[in-house]
């Protein structure tokens, strides 16, 4: 393809060119001026340490350069730009969504086994870097993943809140309980909210008169009261995971940036949910 042929191309190598003889018109007109004219005129009634100013009407030349430039601009934002014409920016967006649309099809419905391939392949380009290849959070510079939605995990996490998911309702404060209440707030929460079992079932009735002091930000069903906090009943869940993607996170060694601005597709997304839901069994 003939890249003069792109109409985006020719408008900027036009507009560069009238620039350019603009400027050489204009300079060497000016510095013409400076070997030849003699200062005249009146001078103004301020002066610095004796160095007076001209009360010189606007150079010509400059008030029709500047005219002309706001005239170029103004035509090139409402009229020149080829809003309906060819780009080589389109073409690679359409180009884009329309392999992004075949991708969403071929793999509609994909077993358990294709997911986990997918999600290893995607964790390892995106991930990767930041949580290290088996996910272990590199000497806790990331997150952990191989203990990430255990119970374990969730104790920590009431005990040192959570931070950066950017939420109407704020970030999660350290300190909201003790240890122990801690301990049966997580266990009420995995046996009767995430349905994923605990491993201190004496301790669902206690955690479940601790329930409110959750409920006053995620909601009574711990889905987050529509969008304002994060939804904690998918916690250890590849559903959970999608959402961190979704919002991006700020974490010790930078900020994890959102996924959701199309460089990951919904079954990608759902894919690395599912293997790093992976690497804590």
């Amino acid at each position: 393809m003939n890249w003069l042929n792109d109409n985006v191309n020719l408008l900027a190598l036009i507009g560069a060119a009238a620039i350019i003889i603009i400027s050489v018109v204009v300079v060497g007109k000016y510095i013409k001026q400076i070997k030849t004219d003699k200062s005249t005129g009146e001078l103004a009634d301020e002066n610095w340490d004796g160095i007076g100013e001209y009360k010189n009407p606007l150079p010509i030349g400059w008030a029709i350069s500047f005219l002309l430039s706001i005239a170029w601009a103004l035509w090139y934002f409402l009229a020149g730009y080829p809003l309906n014409g060819y780009s080589q920016i389109g073409e690679y967006n359409e180009e884009v969504a329309a392999y992004n649309t075949k991708f969403e099809s071929k793999w509609a419905n994909p077993d358990e086994e294709t997911l986990l391939g997918m999600g290893e392949g995607v964790f390892l380009v995106q991930c990767a870097p930041c949580h290290g290849i088996t996910g272990d959070g590199i000497n806790g510079k990331a997150a952990d993943f191989t203990a990430w939605g255990t119970e374990s995990a969730l104790v920590e996490t009431i005990l040192k809140g959570s931070k950066g998911m950017n939420y109407p309702l704020g970030e999660m404060p350290a300190g909201l309980l003790d240890k122990d209440s801690a301990k049966a707030v997580a266990a009420y929460m995995v046996e009767k909210v995430t349905k994923t079992g605990t491993a201190n079932p004496d301790l669902v009735s206690m955690g479940e008169a601790l329930w409110a002091t959750c409920t006053a930000c995620h909601g009574a069903d711990a889905k987050g009261m529509g969008g304002s906090a994060p939804d904690i009943s998918a916690y250890g869940k590849p559903g959970f995971v999608v959402d961190v993607l979704n919002h991006g996170k700020k974490g010790f060694i930078g900020n994890m940036p959102s996924f959701n601005d199309g460089r990951l597709t919904d079954i990608q997304k759902l894919a690395v949910g599912k293997y790093v839901n992976s690497l804590t069994q």
